[in-house]
């Protein structure tokens, strides 16, 4: 590493998280090799909290070659230097920078207390008023203007102190301003939120002792929020809190021991015990919120269609459509009811039946195509579910985190209890992935007399979330509820919904091992998984199917026929390396121009969201590398070190895939991936399939996975709230 100091000439970009590019006057350098940049200006990019012109900084990186920008010196770290020798502290006290102070003052301070002038200042602020002339109200606007320049300085230098790097630093600062401080000595674990809590707790243990009160209560903390995170409970047993934090954090408790910690912390409201177990606080009221403001919808009456036969049997004209009994229901209990479920598996109309919801809606209360908008909303879990349900409903759709106005910074919602959306009809498609805090979150930034139409599949996998939101509205019975179980087929020999349903069912038939007009189960053992996925991909191409409607899916990242062994597989496929083709190391994982992607997060700034599939249409550079990504139209650019939203989608895990809809599916069946068959997965997949499903593997894992129930009942407070 090399350091250079000097001042900013010129600010070039500095974004809201630091990121720094500028023009940078070389006053000196700390390494032979650099010394003919002494005196000149050269470019400078790495993490800047405020930027200053007026003041000396030292910078330590590298000088190298930007493939687009030329040569840049990318710096890791900074420190602000003091002045040093008497005209440089004149320059310095006499700039802009020190306020109430000229230059005839600072000559005269300096004059006073030589080369120490910047310590007696910061040391005491009666040593100014040693200097002639001096008054109490002068003297006090020079004092606080050092101190502020040297503030942010020493915060930086506290954390580097402590073991957080320049960009956590930075992060924490801009987030915590005055406060990072005081946090830092208080309780380092309060910035949790911004910083991974094993870093937290490494730093914690290089100057405390792992049974300290503070350390074993936020451990208890993070416990929970583990145990949640693992198995979607919203509470969590005694004995398995001791079990978590034993193997986390080694830290062996007994029932008594942890009992106590649990009163403290129940004190200080951060938890709440329960008959059933330990609650994260947060959680207790969210379920609360949920159980409340459901239980308000439903004290608003009933609204009675008037002619709902004759208005259905006209919609069934326009569209070209025939509406069954069961269908008929549900569209008429979404229109008269505060509160619906529909659910459905594939094939059973649920698009269907959204669209003539809208219609009529928009028809019986005269609503205008201005207005429509403010009116009735139309929002999903993913930005394809979002997608899917505006093409069949010619309606706008959106995240339901673009909808709640989601800041990711601060993991709030602009749309709020005070600031709530003013529609009169919310449809919420794929209403099995929600969790606990995102319908939490959804109740209270809607009014309390808007209907809700939450559709979707019970049978499906829930939410990767805390909590099991559609079963338990389901299970409280309090809220109409329609279950779609006759099948539309696409065509005579169509088999993906019949699949479908007789896996829900656990009655699989026999004829699953034929070949179908939409699809194939092809038997062969797991050695030979990828070699065949090959020829059937490439078979595939040769008949013109395009690479975004078809998807593997798996259901996990490790292994022989797992999802990172596969992508590679398929990226030589799909997207060869080739020397028109600019590619980018990523750890071990290389991404090329062409390549198909995945969206892990959200980011509604630059509005993609977790599920996102898009492409990689251009790389930019190598070194401070920049991607850009094509999402359906909606370009992003990712810094090299944001690519850690990011993954190949040439194959997804099944769960990623929830929410979305494939052309073509091939999904691969192997003994290999152990518990993670079971049968909620695998219906989960194959219910991703429209147009053709080609499972590929064992019959004997197939036929395992059907029977296997190892998805488990998740443990929430939620149905007990509804009912009481």
């Amino acid at each position: 590493m090399q350091t250079i100091l000097g001042k900013i000439k010129t600010t070039i970009f500095h974004s809201t998280t630091g990121f720094f590019v500028g023009l940078f006057k070389v006053k000196e350098v700390k390494s032979e090799e650099l010394k003919d940049l002494e005196n000149k200006t050269i470019t400078i990019t790495g993490v800047l909290l405020e930027p200053n012109e007026e003041e000396i900084y030292a910078l330590t990186g590298s000088y190298q070659r930007h493939d687009r920008y030329g040569m840049q010196f990318q710096f890791t770290s900074y420190e602000k230097v003091l002045p040093e020798g008497k005209d440089a502290i004149i320059d310095f006290l006499a700039s802009p920078l020190i306020k109430g102070c000229g230059i005839k003052t600072a000559t005269q301070i300096v004059n006073i207390f030589g080369d120490d002038a910047l310590e007696k200042i910061k040391e005491d602020v009666n040593n100014l008023l040693l200097v002639p002339g001096m008054s109490p109200k002068k003297a006090t606007r020079i004092y606080l203007s050092v101190l502020e320049h040297s503030k942010i300085d020493d915060m930086l230098l506290a954390l580097k102190n402590k073991g957080f790097s320049i960009n956590e630093a930075t992060k924490l600062i801009n987030t915590y301003k005055d406060k990072t401080l005081v946090f830092l000595e208080e309780n380092i674990y309060f910035f949790k939120e911004m910083i991974p809590f094993d870093k937290l707790d490494h730093l914690y243990l290089k100057d405390n002792d792992a049974y300290s009160l503070v350390r074993q209560k936020e451990c208890v903390i993070e416990s929970l929020e583990r145990i949640s995170n693992k198995t979607g409970d919203t509470f969590a047993l005694e004995e398995e809190i001791i079990d978590e934090m034993k193997s986390s954090f080694k830290l062996v408790l007994s029932l008594e021991e942890l009992g106590n910690l649990l009163d403290g912390l129940e004190e200080e409201q951060r938890i709440l015990k329960t008959e059933e177990g330990i609650y994260l606080a947060k959680y207790a009221l969210m379920e609360d919120d949920i159980a409340h403001l459901l239980k308000r919808k439903l004290t608003y009456p009933k609204k009675e269609l008037v002619h709902f036969l004759d208005k259905i049997a006209g919609l069934e004209d326009l569209l070209g459509v025939k509406y069954n009994k069961e269908q008929k229901e549900a569209i008429k209990t979404a229109l008269e009811n505060p509160v619906t479920i529909i659910s459905g598996g594939p094939g059973t109309g649920k698009t269907t039946i959204v669209e003539a919801i809208t219609k009529l809606y928009i028809e019986m209360y005269k609503i205008s195509p201005i207005t429509v908008t403010n009116t009735i909303a139309l929002i999903a879990p993913t930005g394809r579910a979002a997608k899917k349900l505006s093409l069949s409903t010619h309606l706008p759709a959106m995240t339901i985190h673009r909808y709640l106005k989601w800041n990711k910074d601060t993991n709030d919602f602009g749309v709020n209890e005070e600031n709530k959306n003013p529609h009169k009809l919310i449809i919420v498609d794929e209403t099995s992935m929600i969790d606990t805090y995102l319908f939490s979150s959804l109740l209270k930034g809607t009014y309390e007399n808007s209907q809700i139409v939450l559709v979707g599949d019970t049978f499906q996998l829930p939410s990767v979330g805390a909590g099991d939101i559609l079963k338990d509205l389901v299970n409280s019975k309090l809220f109409p509820y329609i279950s779609l179980e006759t099948i539309y087929r696409q065509s005579l020999n169509s088999y993906i919904p019949i699949l479908a349903k007789e896996i829900k069912e656990e009655s699989l038939d026999a004829s699953f091992k034929e070949k179908k007009d939409d699809y194939n189960f092809i038997t062969c053992e797991s050695k030979h998984i990828k070699e065949l996925l090959k020829q059937i991909l490439q078979k595939s191409m040769e008949k013109g199917i395009k690479l975004d409607d078809v998807e593997v899916l798996a259901p996990m990242y490790k292994g022989e026929n797992g999802i990172d062994n596969l992508n590679v597989l398929l990226q030589d496929l799909f997207n060869p390396k080739s020397k028109d083709k600019k590619e980018i190391n990523y750890f071990d994982v290389t991404y090329r121009v062409g390549d198909k992607v995945l969206q892990l997060v959200n980011n509604p700034e630059a509005n993609v969201y977790n599920g996102d599939i898009g492409y990689i249409v251009g790389i930019e550079t190598e070194k401070q590398a920049e991607i850009i990504i094509d999402f359906d139209g909606n370009q992003v650019i990712y810094s090299k070190d944001e690519l850690n939203m990011i993954k190949h989608a040439y194959a997804i895990t099944i769960h990623k895939s929830q929410g979305s809809e494939f052309s073509h599916v091939i999904m691969p069946i192997s003994k290999n991936y152990y518990k993670m068959l079971y049968n909620k997965l695998i219906y989960t997949g194959v219910s991703r399939a429209k147009k053709s499903l080609v499972l590929l593997g064992e019959e004997e894992s197939f036929l395992m996975a059907i029977h296997n129930d190892y998805a488990s009942k998740r443990k929430t407070g939620l149905l007990k709230k509804l009912l009481v």
